[in-house]
């Protein structure tokens, strides 16, 4: 079996509440993440709310009129890790805002480049966690791994997993006698994402990444077009 504990996985929870209260979907996070690190993979957990994240879609919204921003350092830790994870809760059928904040965040970084002249995110694998007691787990999942993969990230197999309860009002994942933590499909679905994030991510380690031909926007605006032809000029 490949060895994992040259990988570094980041989990962005994206609860409404703040430490220390409880985090359902940290409940569901520490799942997944104990498998990681069996496996030697290291692992970071960002409870998003806790820091003071400026709105906005720029790299450092300091720079745009606001007096303080915590996302540069977060973004620092989402470009040292292989995986990453965002774990939320559903509201309304739909991603929790801080799930809504944290993607618009990362966005505001997708034009970066890397080494090899391709968005930054590229050779980075992504997934999702989603906890609720209300329907809506592939529906915000969807809108997560939609996101990522539109940034960069290449997105696995089973790449999402998630728990809720009875329609309508009742126990969340942690509470007493919910069912969550013992709930099958659940644990199958968190731990063969958990693995397909590390598996993925372990081959475009080895590769060295995304093949770097076809997809560098350097080449592009220096008049490179990867054999594509413009009708316009036959």
């Amino acid at each position: 079996m490949p060895e994992y504990d040259d990988l570094r996985a980041l989990y962005l929870n994206c609860t409404l509440k703040r430490s220390p209260a409880i985090s359902h979907t940290e409940g569901l996070i520490d799942v997944s993440r104990k498998i990681m690190e069996k496996q030697g993979v290291r692992v970071d957990v960002i409870r998003a709310i806790d820091h003071d994240i400026a709105t906005g879609v720029w790299p450092d919204m300091t720079e745009h009129g606001w007096a303080t921003d915590a996302w540069p350092a977060i973004q620092d830790q989402v470009m040292a890790a292989d995986i990453l994870v965002i774990a939320g809760p559903i509201w309304l059928g739909d991603n929790s805002s801080v799930t809504k904040q944290v993607i618009e965040r990362l966005y505001g970084n997708s034009s970066i480049l890397n080494e090899h002249g391709q968005y930054a995110y590229y050779g980075r694998v992504g997934g999702c966690l989603i906890t609720g007691n209300e329907d809506g787990v592939k529906h915000c999942a969807m809108n997560i791994l939609y996101s990522l993969q539109h940034l960069g990230y290449t997105i696995p197999p089973q790449a999402d997993a998630g728990w809720i309860g009875e329609a309508g009002p009742g126990p969340s994942y942690l509470d007493m006698d919910s069912g969550g933590p013992d709930n099958d499909f659940t644990n199958r679905n968190t731990t063969f994402m958990t693995w397909n994030l590390m598996h993925l991510a372990r081959m475009l380690k080895d590769a060295g990444g995304v093949p770097a031909f076809g997809n560098q926007r350097s080449e592009w605006d220096a008049g490179c077009r990867f054999d594509f032809e413009n009708p316009e000029y036959r």
